[in-house]
């Protein structure tokens, strides 16, 4: 997490709100807290009010009292600036610290996170109150961390982030007349001749609808603008404590911010993590992999997930028994060196009052969620720091860029549903059903340490990629490409010559058109090799490339429409390695034989054998490898470990053979040597 002295252990426990409540209620959290192992909360994250009840006018001696009752039970802090809810004062005094939406409207005081982060009174008086806490609290025993406001994502519209957006857009392009180039301005006559004729692309003139390139570089500018109202607090925390961590949790919708960029300056990532009910758990999987590669593989923090049912999904339904466990045991496997959940203490009012928390409404340990909790938190008090900066290693890349994402969902064309998440985790589902440890890789990453990259809809060309991704493959590396490769610049322009532009050489094919399909229209793919373990044909469906092979092998081909026939899945060999290209979105089985078939060609195999449906994950630090065996579904399962023999460090046991977990069981172990 990058602080000097970080406790030997998984930092344990969750957001606090401590001014909610009475003195006897907080002496009873206290003992609450020591008997379910919590050793760390975060708060006071919506206290400015209170800290601030006026302009210059600070009270933190209740604050002072909470820490002092805290650091007596040996619970750490990660202290939070308050700035996400700016008191009602700011808001009537200083109107401008006010968002505006894209539809033009002034918002009015009251919600969280609803103020324009170019906002100069904002940032002036969030830096007050940073300093005034970091200078108050910089020498206390228990801080560990700070968190800075919470869930940046804010869009706003006002006037001064028109200015600031000219600005922004001057320093970018230099002159009018390389941004005219940039944004291809000649289309419908959208030429301007001055920064100062820019408007924001808003519902007042549709550009965020029409004029995809305005949009994307709108969503850029967002997103350094958030990254310069952090740094305006977070430059003074680190004045006055810096050996201790800062950072700022992420929101489970990572979309809003490019949070690559985010996070370049923050000294560890930490996201919110809130699966649905019914979401498959790969897709969590994907999200906890994508955090751990926003700090180049360190570990990160698990800054929220609910002790039970959140209360703003469209249907809350409670955890079942055992599932707040394996939810907690995947982030931790995946890289979290923090298991932290939003609610400590149930709130009695407001929005979230039928959120979940360690503690519910009842007030009493004696819950079911409570003992769930308690018993998790035993078990990681015994795990210590096993795995503590632990890394994966994997050999597999997959190829993840927020650029990318924008621009593909921003473009007219070729489908309504293109969902760019949804899409990478089509292609990321098949590697983690086969349990293939995976990285995700920033395009501006080095390639070189994976045998295999995995390139989903690669749509825009960023400068110097496909140079690298050519190497890649000259030096022996084994290229995933697919549909929608190529076609962009960074401005989203399309490129000149056939797509997928820079890349045909390695992938030997070009695209003369795509089609698209319809929801309940498919397409197969019949494949011309009889290579195990392929079957003879697959469906395949959402867009439908019409490519021409020059150097590649043409392994399955169209089975219907006007293309029948044509080349649907090719490879090139290329240099020393390889590049394969679908050129259409295939079914779940056709991905789980081609994982299967890429992976024995590169000599890939997950860490153990297993049958039945079984999540498995190690981390490597300086003590050696741990292996996290976790079954979230209802089914046993069963893992073969082979010849060696390993102690669960859950339970001190030793297992070898085949071991069979049962629903929602966990194994945490490491080899004996």
């Amino acid at each position: 997490m990058g602080m000097k002295q970080k406790p030997p252990f998984i930092l344990y426990g969750g957001d606090y709100n401590p001014d909610q409540w009475d003195e006897k209620t907080i002496d009873q959290d206290m003992e609450l807290f020591k008997k379910a192992h919590i050793n760390l909360v975060t708060l006071p994250v919506f206290s400015w009010a209170k800290l601030e009840p006026e302009e210059g006018v600070y009270d933190f001696d209740w604050l002072d009292h909470i820490l002092e009752k805290l650091w007596q039970n040996r619970i750490y802090v990660c202290m939070a600036t308050p700035t996400t809810a700016q008191p009602a004062w700011m808001s009537a005094q200083y109107p401008e610290v006010l968002p505006v939406d894209i539809a033009g409207r002034k918002r009015t005081h009251g919600m969280r996170v609803f103020f324009c982060v170019n906002s100069t009174k904002y940032r002036e008086r969030a830096a007050a109150i940073a300093e005034q806490m970091a200078k108050r609290y910089q020498n206390y025993p228990g801080l560990v961390a700070w968190h800075v406001a919470n869930e940046y994502g804010t869009y706003c519209y006002c006037e001064n982030c028109q200015r600031k957006f000219r600005v922004w857009l001057k320093e970018r392009y230099g002159t009018v007349e390389e941004l005219n180039k940039r944004w291809n301005t000649a289309f419908w006559g959208r030429i301007v001749y001055d920064f100062e004729e820019i408007m924001l692309p808003t519902e007042l003139n549709d550009d965020y609808r029409f004029n995809p390139a305005v949009q994307l570089d709108y969503m850029r500018f967002v997103t350094d603008s958030t990254k310069e109202c952090y740094e305006n607090e977070a430059q003074v925390l680190r004045k006055y404590t810096p050996d201790i961590p800062v950072f700022s949790n992420i929101s489970g919708f990572i979309k809003k911010l490019d949070q690559f960029r985010l996070t370049e300056n923050m000294d560890c990532a930490g996201w919110d993590n809130y699966p649905g009910p019914r979401d498959e758990m790969s897709l969590p999987a994907l999200k906890h992999d994508i955090m751990r590669a926003l700090k180049d593989g360190r570990p990160y923090i698990i800054t929220e997930q609910s002790p039970n049912q959140q209360n703003w999904q469209p249907y809350n339904k409670l955890k079942r028994p055992g599932e707040v466990r394996t939810i907690a045991y995947q982030g931790i496997a995946r890289g979290a060196d923090a298991c932290l959940f939003f609610q400590m203490r149930q709130s009695v009012g407001g929005q979230e009052k039928f959120h979940g928390a360690v503690i519910s409404h009842a007030g009493t340990e004696n819950t079911r969620i409570y003992q769930e909790i308690s018993d998790l938190g035993a078990e990681l008090h015994t795990l210590g720091d096993a795995c503590i900066d632990g890394r994966t290693n994997a050999a597999v890349g997959m190829l993840f860029d927020w650029d990318n994402w924008w621009a593909l969902e921003l473009t007219s064309g070729p489908t309504q549903d293109m969902d760019y998440l949804d899409q990478v985790h089509t292609y990321y589902k098949a590697f983690y059903e086969k349990n293939i440890s995976l990285d995700i890789v920033k395009v501006s990453s080095d390639f070189s340490k994976y045998r295999v990259l995995v390139a989903p809809l690669l749509y825009m060309n960023k400068p110097g990629v496909a140079e690298k991704l050519e190497t890649f493959v000259q030096n022996g590396g084994t290229l995933i490409a697919t549909y929608m490769t190529g076609v962009a610049d960074e401005n989203d322009r399309c490129v000149f010559g056939a797509y997928p532009g820079k890349l045909r050489d390695v992938l030997g094919i070009w695209v003369e058109e795509t089609d698209s399909m319809y929801p309940d229209e498919s397409n197969s793919m019949v494949m011309r090799i009889q290579d195990e373990p392929f079957s003879s044909s697959y469906q395949c469906g959402f867009l439908c490339d019409l490519l021409h092979t020059t150097t590649a092998k043409t392994l399955a081909e169209y089975g219907s429409d006007f293309y029948k026939g044509r080349a649907c899945f090719t490879v090139n060999h290329y240099g020393k390695g390889k590049a394969y290209y679908l050129a259409s979105e295939p079914e779940k089985a056709f991905l789980l034989d081609f994982v299967e078939h890429v992976c024995g060609e590169t000599g890939i195999r997950p860490i153990f054998k297993s049958e039945g449906r079984v999540e498995i994950c190690a981390r490597e630090n300086e003590k050696g490898e741990v292996i996290f065996l976790m079954n979230h579904w209802q089914e046993p399962a069963r893992v073969h470990l082979e010849k060696d023999t390993y102690c669960n460090l859950l339970n001190g046991e030793a297992v070898s053979g085949t071991v069979t977990l049962k629903s929602r069981e966990v194994m945490v172990l490491r080899r004996i040597v």
